[in-house]
């Protein structure tokens, strides 16, 4: 329930965006709920409609809010989450982009298998192994196996139970599309063995287990990733000095 606004120091429109957000947070609106229209939230906060419409504004742009044309204005279905949380797009150095995101991965993933293997469901294991199956046929088809890769890392995520895992699933997805073309589809045989190894462990509820066979998957894609910057660097100085390979 809305509550009509007092007066305080902070604009109008941000104290009604803040009010809709808490109704949000505090589950009263739920992902996808269709928010009152302009005028019954005027009414209700004792308000004029030009303030709404800048507090919808406000929380549009924080990815809280969306307004679908002709439809209305709805609750997003990740509320306050962005594709790129921290700009990474805006990144032009993507070499050390990749380095360093897969440092963080190293750093986050492990610990996400080890979880999953503790609390994940009979039916996410299930959906595990699906997931796996279907990139490693992916693979041997010669067919992108990228968006599914993402799927697997993300279910991961969820499966971890862990609340704040699944909001680090952006910075997973940046990294995941970077390494698939940086490592130029070289390392689709050891994506294979080493998801399996991951989906094994998790099967038989072996935190440490899924713990290092994640760490194994990570850690060959950053060893590779070396190998191979290294290796057209060598290339391209070859090709400035004239030096045959």
């Amino acid at each position: 329930m809305l509550k009509s606004i007092n007066q305080e120091t902070k604009p109008l429109a941000e104290r009604v965006a803040e009010q809709i957000q808490n109704l949000i947070a505090g589950q009263s609106l739920k992902t996808g709920d269709k928010l009152p229209n302009e005028f019954e939230m005027a009414k209700e906060l004792n308000v004029g409609r030009g303030t709404i419409r800048e507090a919808v504004k406000i929380l549009v742009s924080r990815n809280i809010l969306e307004i679908r044309r002709g439809c209305g204005t709805f609750v997003c279905e990740k509320p306050g989450l962005t594709e790129d949380p921290l700009g990474l797009c805006f990144v032009s150095d993507k070499k050390k982009l990749t380095e360093d995101l897969g440092e963080v991965r190293i750093m986050i993933e492990p610990s996400m298998a080890a979880l999953a293997a503790e609390h994940a469901t009979a039916e996410e294991i299930k959906k595990i192994q699906e997931l796996a199956d279907e990139i490693e046929s992916l693979i041997r088809e010669g067919k992108s196996h990228m968006e599914k890769d993402i799927e697997f890392h993300e279910f991961l995520a969820v499966s971890s139970k862990n609340l704040v895992m699944p909001n680090l699933v952006p910075v997973i997805h940046s990294a995941i599309p970077l390494f698939i073309e940086q490592t130029d589809k070289e390392l689709q045989g050891e994506t294979i063995r080493t998801h399996r190894k991951i989906v094994n462990a998790i099967k038989k509820r072996d935190p440490k287990e899924a713990k290092a066979a994640m760490l194994e998957h990570l850690t060959i894609n950053q060893e590779k990733l070396k190998e191979l910057y290294a290796r057209k660097q060598f290339v391209k100085g070859n090709a400035i000095t004239g030096t045959k390979g």
